[in-house]
């Protein structure tokens, strides 16, 4: 049986849309290790394809030569291949290092001579999900993928307990959005749709969307803000017990969708052609498609991180009845 070495991205969306490649991987008799960062490990956790996760001791930024090195000397001669999944330079260092004889990864950042099995990167931006799963070699159905987590139910039960909760008796908001504001629903939106819906909500997050969450908390009564206050592991399990999730395009968003939860999914400066929440049970909004928006939204998607004409009309714009109209038809037809 192959032993194989997975590296993983560093943004949780990206981690999540990796598992229909482990799954692939999986099903023809690899066995899967993956190194991620700390913050990324416990979406492959959830995964019952992957035998074991390395949490690697790297930072944001920076080559890391002596960490990266050192790991490869431990890892020599136990892998037989290794999937680089990010496109950098740095994430291609450790197979290389480790003497792993098969390494495959996405042509970028001069790493020609770190990988043995090279995929010309698309012009365009395809699907995320049939991207990473072309590292599998195979082409057969890549566009019918879907990612899917799994929890033990001790592990939902464990969260909600702590929490005093339920399942199903309560929503999910996710309002942050690591990428930038262009990404975020505003916080009046949020806090309108809370006080429409009039079931309880739960602000969820890292520490960095605190003040977001706060906001919308503080408008909105029926709100209680977790943000910055679980783990991920827990984050997870109140996601996969909830009612409905609404979010941004988020690693969060990607998480309700791989757990097949009811779901809003708010895109504005990026694209769900891109990045869609691959969930029966989504809806997503996009006014770059509405045919009904006027006028139309010709800079979308610009895919940056702040709004370049500084209107921020392709979230503004959605409103907040129109999304509880949405959150109500997703658990109805669930």
């Amino acid at each position: 049986m192959s032993r194989s070495l997975v590296i993983a991205p560093q943004w949780i969306g990206d981690a999540v849309m990796t598992q229909p490649l482990l799954r692939r991987l999986h099903a023809r008799g690899e066995r899967l290790t993956v190194g991620a960062v700390p913050w990324v490990a416990p979406v492959y956790r959830a995964m019952p394809q992957v035998e074991q996760v390395l949490e690697f001791p790297f930072q944001h930024g920076g080559l890391q030569w002596g960490a990266r090195r050192r790991l490869g000397r431990e890892l020599h001669g136990r892998f037989d291949t290794a999937y680089v999944l990010p496109n950098s330079l740095k994430s291609a260092l450790l197979p290389f290092l480790a003497s792993i004889p098969r390494r495959v990864g996405y042509l970028g950042e001069a790493r020609v001579g770190l990988l043995t099995h090279r995929l010309k990167n698309p012009q365009d931006k395809p699907p995320m999900v049939a991207f990473y799963s072309a590292l599998s070699g195979e082409r057969e159905g890549l566009e019918q993928d879907r990612p899917v987590l799994r929890l033990d139910a001790r592990e939902i039960d464990a969260a909600l307990a702590a929490q005093g909760l339920r399942r199903g008796g309560y929503l999910v908001f996710a309002p942050g959005a690591e990428y930038g504001s262009s990404k975020r629903w505003p916080v009046e939106h949020y806090a309108a749709l809370a006080a429409s819906l009039q079931q309880p909500v739960l602000l969820l997050g890292s520490g960095k969307d605190t003040p977001v969450c706060e906001a919308i908390a503080a408008a909105a009564p029926n709100c209680r803000n977790l943000a910055g206050h679980t783990s991920l592991a827990q984050a997870f399990a109140l996601i996969a017990a909830a009612r409905a999730v609404v979010s941004n395009d988020s690693g969060l968003m990607h998480v309700a969708a791989a757990f097949g939860v009811p779901q809003v999914a708010l895109f504005g400066s990026s694209s769900p052609l891109h990045t869609p929440p691959l969930n029966d049970a989504a809806r997503v909004v996009w006014l770059k498609d509405d045919p009904g928006y006027q006028p139309p939204l010709d800079c979308a998607p610009c895919f940056a991180r702040e709004c370049p004409l500084g209107h921020h009309r392709c979230l503004r714009d959605v409103r907040p009845e129109r999304v509880a109209g949405l959150v109500q038809g997703a658990v109805s037809s669930a």
